[in-house]
């Protein structure tokens, strides 16, 4: 053999090595991160660490039952995690921090658990020092700011005959006092009974009767809305509320009657644990829960989650605007918003 042919064999070789081997290489030293139901283990590993600019490539696959993989406050599409198939993902973090990677698809009772966080930064000056960093700028919730006691009682003392209307609070609404209650920072901070109470003692609004100051509350609330907005809330209830609070708010969710029956049975079990009674899924629907409670109160008990209820906090998970958007989807269970 020639010489040079010799060296065109080994150069093509080296090659088909290079672009055989290369891709080989990664798809071994990329983790194969296993779902299953979180009673069995939920996500194994649940600790992930990635670079800033740098690609991250997962493989993921369910040991059971159907999963989904979604990474919080960022703008990732969820993706299917099928029982003995593996799906490939590639996620790059522009910024260093904490991210919570979690399954959008019901899975069981304490489905909510399936969480687990990937660390992006230097491993050397991050992990290892035990600094776990936030994803982007830390906003405070309201809530906080208010000094609010969101596990206190807030029920309205007073609920309107009907659910109130919004198309015929607007008619009500030319009058130039309304503008004060639109502003946004009265409607977080204040509840929907507290606004009826000022408009009620607003002179301009003497003559109207109880439900229609309720129908113009609901006017406000909608005005603090967009239909997008609404759109955008509706679509995290569905992933994330409504197996436990039911499709209509209602708490009649596929795992109500298991949240309930779980309350009761640590009662048996745990001494002092009489409060585990209120895991049984809130009623988005029941005017007294919903007209007593701010939007600030609402979006606290969305990012914090409920103490010794089943609540998960979801503070992880979603953006500030996107608990906003879910606290304004709340409402249109006790408010009529479209005729």
């Amino acid at each position: 053999m020639k010489r040079r042919e010799l060296v065109t064999r080994v150069l093509i070789a080296v090659a088909v090595v290079f672009a055989v081997g290369t891709p080989l290489y990664f798809w071994l030293r990329t983790p194969l991160i296993h779902a299953k139901i979180a009673e069995n283990g939920g996500w194994s590993p649940d600790v992930l660490l990635a670079r800033p600019g740098e690609p991250l490539h997962l493989r993921l696959t369910s040991d059971d039952v159907v999963h989904s993989f979604a990474v919080g406050k960022t703008d990732m599409q969820s993706v299917d995690v099928l029982p003995g198939k593996v799906t490939d993902v590639t996620l790059t973090f522009d910024k260093p921090g904490t991210y919570t990677f979690y399954c959008t698809r019901w899975c069981g009772l304490n489905h909510w658990r399936m969480r687990g966080t990937i660390q992006v930064g230097d491993p050397a000056s991050t992990v290892a020092a035990g600094a776990a960093p936030t994803a982007g700028k830390v906003d405070v919730p309201l809530y906080v700011t208010l000094g609010l006691d969101i596990d206190s009682p807030h029920d309205s003392p007073l609920v309107p005959g009907v659910r109130p209307s919004a198309a015929d609070g607007e008619e009500l609404a030319a009058d130039s006092s309304v503008s004060k209650f639109i502003d946004p920072d009265f409607y977080r901070t204040h509840s929907p009974y507290q606004a009826w109470r000022e408009l009620r003692n607003t002179s301009s609004y003497s003559g109207l009767s109880d439900q229609q100051i309720w129908n113009l509350v609901a006017f406000i609330w909608r005005s603090n809305t967009t239909a997008e907005e609404l759109a955008s809330g509706r679509k995290r209830f569905a992933q994330n509320c409504a197996a436990c609070h039911g499709e209509n708010g209602a708490g009649h969710g596929v795992f109500a009657d298991q949240l309930t029956a779980a309350g009761q049975a640590s009662m048996k079990t745990m001494a002092g644990a009489k409060d585990m009674r209120r895991q049984t899924p809130a009623n988005f629907a029941d005017a007294k829960r919903m007209l007593g409670a701010s939007p600030a109160l609402l979006q606290g008990k969305i990012l914090r989650g409920g103490m010794g209820t089943g609540m998960p906090s979801w503070g992880p998970i979603f953006t500030q605007d996107q608990s906003w958007d879910l606290v304004a989807f709340l409402y249109s269970f006790p408010f009529l918003y479209q005729e």
